[in-house]
């Protein structure tokens, strides 16, 4: 941490210039004593990549940030403020630190939080940020927190863990087992230290691999941001064994929506299936990544289209975790049915289907945009349709 960084004339040039080029701050000759242009342009594309994702750290004055890389692998204020509402008690420690965006929303919830984290600089940074943001109640250890847990006798109502997705070459890894720490490798010591067990992992992590690599799962959250999954989020709790919890949250502009089922329910559903009726709807990102694709037609009771093609349709319109339509038409997937169409400009989506966006837009001339809502899909008869639809 090169503490000239913060000196007036410094952190004055980085809060002028964090939105300018930066290839022509890098070309430019030193322009203060002790910083050197890389530093400068490094501090610049960290403040700017808080700006919609941190805006607490892009906002106050004096913050030291962490490199680029570190700043896109890190949590948002909104995930990191979701994952605080999880966990409760007295004491905490968080073995893979950061920048240390997790530990300050769970030093709001928790009156003791460890910061682990065995990158030394970066530890150092978390260190000096958390008290300008008014954080009194975490201490920080440059250490690797397997180690730490190791070597002290010290027990924690919850750990949190963020194994990182890269392995030792840099390459990005989804199981759990290739991550950093191997949580799977240290489940045992990490219930000797505590009974419940916080992992965040990859969106793309499966679910039944990741409950075969794990011990005690009691609840997967998945967490959305503007309809893009983010983040799983795996609560271990020891010596549970009753169903898995499965919880979903989409962050919207205007709302949050959450819809919550039973994994073994989920197997054991049957979904009730029909042609289009007067409205369509399709479930967000968090609850396609969740595989509630029987629960969630049995819970607002809907039918589906397809098995395989995740959407679903009613005669009355209902509240509806996800995007909501009115069918206008439904016709075959014929060139004379399509063109009788005569739209020109919609929004398309395709599912369960054999052509892609790109190909039906190029055979059909329809450019992007526009009122029109068109859904290539399979119906219940294993037919190829298309819905016309206009968003409610």
């Amino acid at each position: 941490m090169n503490k000239n960084i913060l000196d007036t004339g410094v952190q004055h040039f980085i809060n002028n210039n964090w939105n300018t080029d930066m290839m022509s701050v890098l070309l430019k000759k030193p322009l203060f004593e002790g910083v050197s242009q890389k530093e400068l342009v490094a501090q610049c594309e960290a403040k700017k990549k808080c700006k919609d994702k941190l805006p607490t750290w892009f906002s106050t004055p004096q913050i030291y940030y962490a490199n680029k890389l570190n700043i896109e692998q890190t949590s948002s204020e909104i995930t990191a403020d979701y994952k605080a509402q999880l966990v409760h008690g007295n004491s905490l420690i968080d073995l893979t630190g950061g920048f240390g965006i997790d530990s300050y929303f769970f030093s709001r919830q928790i009156a003791h939080i460890t910061h682990c984290e065995i990158d030394e600089n970066l530890s150092e940074i978390a260190a000096y940020n958390l008290p300008l943001l008014g954080v009194k109640n975490v201490q920080y250890v440059a250490e690797d927190g397997l180690q730490f847990l190791t070597k002290n006798d010290l027990h924690f109502d919850w750990i949190y863990i963020d194994p990182s997705r890269r392995n030792d070459s840099k390459e990005k890894v989804f199981f759990l087992a290739d991550c950093l720490p191997n949580v799977p490798d240290h489940v045992d010591l990490l219930f000797s230290k505590a009974s419940n067990i916080l992992i965040k992992t990859s969106p793309l992590l499966d679910f039944s691999i990741g409950i075969k690599e794990l011990k005690f799962v009691k609840e997967i959250h998945v967490v959305a941001v503007q309809n893009e999954v983010k983040e799983l989020l795996w609560i271990l709790e020891n010596e549970y064994e009753k169903n898995i919890s499965i919880k979903t949250i989409n962050f919207s502009k205007n709302e949050k929506e959450t819809f919550k089922f039973d994994f073994l329910e989920e197997k054991e559903s049957i979904s009730e299936y029909s042609n289009p009726l007067r409205y369509l709807y399709e479930p967000n990102s968090a609850i396609l990544k969740s595989g509630a694709f029987k629960s969630v037609g049995t819970y607002f009771k809907l039918k589906k289209l397809h098995e395989h093609s995740h959407l679903y349709t009613s005669d009355t319109c209902i509240d509806f975790p996800g995007r909501r339509f009115k069918i206008v038409a439904t016709v075959p997937y014929q060139k004379k049915a399509i063109q009788k169409l005569a739209i020109s400009k919609a929004n398309i989506t395709t599912r369960n289907f054999p052509d892609t966006v790109a190909s039906i837009r190029k055979k059909y001339h329809i450019k992007d945009g526009g009122t029109h809502y068109l859904f290539f899909t399979t119906n219940c008869e294993n037919k190829l349709t298309v819905l016309v639809c206009t968003k409610i």
